[in-house]
């Protein structure tokens, strides 16, 4: 065997290279097609092949020398492997006999077996069911809740609803048909939850513009009470003042409740714009309706800054700035609320515009104002405006400029109702002392006014030292100062006495004592509403400084500086200038009372036969008018004036005697008529002495009486009369009893003085034509004055 390998192996050596290459494919465990398919290809496959057959033929080789070289192992394992197949076939029965028992005990159990996994499968799809029953009973659940919240108007909640529905179980819902639903209903729904907000709203609007009328009502009317506590307070500090100047009063600091009030509490419902603005917040529209909601309210605005065109602005103002203000205070509260919904930006710019449209109306509306109590009242309501306004935070400045800019007007039309009214009151009065009959007449028309002492309450009736004019004319001068102050309250910063001082002393000058010297040379006044006339003006004049003492405490100025140099009223002084115009209009009338009264002196015989026997009647009436004049004075005029008036009177009398004697309406006149003067004379002599001292002039320590005022008359009567006329040009006489006369004058008069009575049947009278020693006198002394003329 050995010697035929060896031969097989040299016989097969020609194809040995290419053999031993295919069998290391093949040991290798190579694929051999590619080798094949070359072999093929290039039409060679015989080599294949017979290399492929070399191979078989070296294995079977092996295949003997392994079987030889392991025989005896082969025969044992043979052995063995019939035992093992001995064994087998015994164990093979054994498990056939067991598989046969194992079938018949487990095939009941199999039956079971297959149940319980039939069971298992069921559970495993209840449970899944329960599963996706659970999350559509959850999304069903929301469903309802959300539409019973939307139902019930909870609006909030049926959006969280929708955020939990679209969060955690839209996207895990199992049912399609379901999810689907509520995919579509979900737009739907937030749709009409922004629709039902947003009508909400709209009715908010339409209620909040009806209501911010009220709301400004009800803050102005705050601020006009926290005026009047402030002014209350003021006015106790006043009194608390003039106390402290007489002493010391226990009620000046006592805490009075009535003053301490609670404030009105606004009511009103923003419930609305916070739902709104949430809402469209949790949909992403929050933009959205912010723009929506400051567009809306600047319609409105724009519409609330129109003033109605069929109502006066007298009765419609306080609706329209009651209307701003309210708008305003919802705005700051919508500012301060409602979480970003309004910027400070937007408040200012709708601020900006309402304060500017404000201010263009009320210019235009002042501007068409003829009386200033319309002027004060819409002042008034704009200061309580700017007030309200500025408790919110919002500049008021331009609402102070307006009033500032119709300041001078206000003045204007203050001043001209003043004049109205003052004219009024002098045309009605009747200048006749006033007559109180009651204690309460007394405190209004006197006491009210500081006219008489404070504290004194005569008895009644009493007759004042002034007309009806006099407490009309000081309520209405008060009234002007209540008013000024009233109008310039609008700026505290302002000094306000010096403002009111200058027009008080505008009003006293330029319409009150003008229209009293239009009185005084109206030339219709009687010589008793003259005198009236001047005793009212006395009365006026003192007045002066409780008006700028009214003014002062309005304006909080103290008492103190009052009393400063200069600090007084000009006023006062160009009332003491009419008074005393009016003294002289008095003097003026009483004047040509009395030259009527004189007018009788020309018509009495001048070259009476006899002596008369009793008084003239012109010097009755003239009696007669000057205890009239005196009597009435004497309750109005001050002493001073009284002297002035009287001795003017005493004065012109003596004048207009000595003006007769004069005139060429005398041509002659003789001693008898210089006796009846002297009659005269000497009655008005006694009147002038009782009046002098009954009225309490004397007390005055004057050098000129009344009697004195008739001087010149007395000494050229006593000249007449003397039996010696002719001492007249001895000086040291002349100075000592004729002092007051004028050469001249009397140089005139003695022309037309004849001792005797010229009859044109004188001569037959029987009467003694010898004259006279005091006609020789006379006599000599015409010829004197004469030489020294």
């Amino acid at each position: 065997m050995t010697a035929q390998t060896k031969k097989r192996g040299g016989g097969e050596s020609g194809n040995g290279g290419a053999g031993l290459g295919l069998a290391a494919f093949i040991a290798n465990g190579e694929d051999l097609g590619p080798i094949v398919r070359h072999a093929f290809e290039s039409g060679k496959p015989e080599s294949l092949l017979q290399g492929l057959r070399s191979i078989v033929k070296m294995k079977e080789v092996e295949i003997e020398e392994l079987c030889r070289v392991h025989y005896e192992e082969f025969i044992l394992a043979v052995d063995e492997l019939r035992g093992v197949l001995v064994d087998a076939d015994e164990l093979k029965g054994t498990l056939s006999g067991e598989n046969l028992r194992l079938q018949e005990v487990a095939s009941s159990l199999l039956l079971k077996l297959d149940e319980l996994l039939e069971l298992y499968s069921v559970n495993k799809n209840v449970e899944e069911a329960l599963g996706m029953l659970k999350i559509c009973l959850q999304v069903t659940s929301l469903c309802q809740m959300c539409n019973k919240d939307i139902a019930e108007a909870r609006l909030h909640s049926a959006l969280k609803s929708l955020e939990l529905i679209e969060k955690d179980f839209l996207q895990n819902i199992p049912l399609k048909l379901l999810k689907k639903a509520v995919q579509k209903q979900i737009p739907i729904v937030k749709l009409y939850i922004e629709k039902k907000v947003c009508n909400e709203f709209n009715e908010w609007l339409v209620y909040i513009r009806r209501t911010a009328k009220e709301i400004g009502k009800v803050s102005i009317s705050q601020a006009s009470l926290a005026r009047q506590k402030n002014e209350g307070i003021r006015s106790q500090q006043r009194e608390a003042e003039d106390c402290s100047r007489i002493g010391f009063d226990e009620h000046a600091y006592a805490l009075d409740l009535d003053l301490i009030g609670e404030e009105e509490v606004l009511e009103f419902d923003l419930t609305p714009v916070y739902r709104a603005n949430y809402i469209h917040t949790c949909l992403g529209l929050g933009e959205k309706f912010r723009e929506y909601y400051y567009n809306n309210r600047l319609m409105q605005l724009n519409l609330d800054l129109q003033i109605p065109t069929t109502q006066p602005f007298m009765e419609s103002h306080q609706h329209f700035l009651a209307q701003i203000a309210g708008f305003f205070i919802v705005e700051d509260r919508v500012l301060r609320t409602a979480d970003g919904l309004l910027s400070d930006s937007q408040v200012e710019t709708m601020w900006g515009t309402a304060i500017s449209k404000v201010t263009s109306i009320l210019e235009e509306q002042f501007s068409r104002m003829d009386a200033a109590n319309h002027l004060l009242l819409v002042k008034d309501y704009v200061t309580l405006l700017g007030a309200t306004m500025k408790k919110y935070g919002y500049q008021t400045t331009s609402l102070l400029e307006i009033l500032e800019k119709n300041r001078d007007k206000f003045y204007q039309l203050l001043l001209s109702d003043c004049r109205k009214k003052i004219d009024g009151i002098f045309t009605k009065d009747s200048y006749e002392q006033m007559i109180i009959k009651k204690e309460n007449e007394y405190h209004m028309n006197v006491s009210a006014f500081q006219l008489e002492p404070i504290g004194v309450v005569p008895d009644f009736p009493y007759v004042a030292p002034f007309s009806s004019s006099v407490p009309d004319a000081c309520l209405i001068v008060r009234s002007f100062i209540d008013d000024s102050v009233n109008y310039l309250s609008y700026d505290p910063m302002m000094d306000a006495y010096d403002v009111v001082k200058r027009y008080l002393d505008k009003l006293l000058i330029e319409v009150l004592n003008d229209g009293l010297l239009n009185l005084i040379h109206g030339g219709c006044l009687e010589i008793t509403q003259m005198v009236q006339i001047a005793g009212n003006i006395a009365i006026l004049e003192k007045s002066c400084d409780m008006f700028l003492f009214h003014a002062a405490q309005l304006c909080g100025v103290p008492r103190r500086l009052l009393d400063k140099p200069h600090s007084g009223l000009t006023a006062r002084a160009v009332l003491k200038a009419s008074q005393n115009a009016a003294y002289n209009g008095l003097i003026a009338l009483a004047n040509s009372k009395i030259d009527e009264f004189m007018l009788l002196l020309t018509s009495i015989n001048w070259t009476p036969e006899e002596t008369p026997e009793h008084v003239n009647d012109y010097m009755n009436e003239v009696v007669i008018y000057l205890h009239t004049l005196v009597s009435t004075a004497q309750n109005v005029f001050p002493r001073e004036a009284l002297y002035k008036v009287v001795c003017g009177a005493f004065s012109h009398i003596s004048d207009s005697i000595m003006t007769v004697f004069l005139s060429d309406r005398v041509k002659r006149f003789n001693a008898n008529a210089a006796a009846g003067i002297d009659i005269d004379l000497k009655k008005l002599e006694e009147f002038a002495d009782d009046k002098f001292h009954s009225t309490g002039l004397s007390e005055l320590r004057k050098e000129t009486t009344f009697r004195d005022c008739l001087v010149e008359i007395r000494q050229l009567t006593d000249l007449l009369l003397s039996n010696q006329p002719e001492n007249f040009m001895n000086p040291v006489i002349r100075e000592k009893n004729f002092g007051s006369l004028d050469h001249k004058k009397v140089s005139i008069i003695c022309d037309k003085f004849r001792d005797a009575p010229e009859s044109l049947f004188g001569s037959l009278s029987g009467r003694s034509t010898v004259q006279s020693a005091r006609k020789k006198s006379l006599d000599v002394l015409k010829r004197r004055l004469k030489d020294f003329s």
